[in-house]
């Protein structure tokens, strides 16, 4: 299956994908941002996507509802520091496979993602 970062933090995003590197899952893009995340989700067609709330130029709720339009079988894992039980809410209503908070830990990541694709 196909995985792509999004947080407009290089440090997490090298944290996720150290993470991610304990699985089979093969990382095919990285986006810094939420605008940049659609393009680059239109062209590699990630099955599973890590998704920031709090970025520049598109935040992670509005490229949740874009990504899931383009593809609504894909599987997108919120990973965020915003930790109110609305914000939380209104993600998984959007349509998050998942929501993480941060700081991370790698079983965090890997139990969620076992979870999410259902093995």
């Amino acid at each position: 299956m196909k995985v792509m970062i999004v947080d407009d933090s290089t440090i997490v995003r090298m944290v996720i994908e150290r993470y991610l590197k304990l699985t089979d899952l093969e990382i095919v893009a990285e986006a810094s941002n939420g605008r940049e995340a659609i393009e680059l989700f239109k062209f590699h067609r990630p099955d599973i996507v890590t998704l920031d709330i709090t970025m520049p130029e598109m935040d992670g709720l509005a490229a949740l509802k874009e990504m899931l339009e383009i593809n609504p079988d894909a599987k997108i894992i919120m990973i965020s520091a915003l930790t109110s039980k609305a914000t939380v809410v209104k993600a998984v209503n959007a349509g998050a496979a998942a929501y993480l908070i941060k700081p991370l830990q790698a079983h965090q990541l890997t139990d969620t993602l076992k979870k999410v694709i259902g093995g």
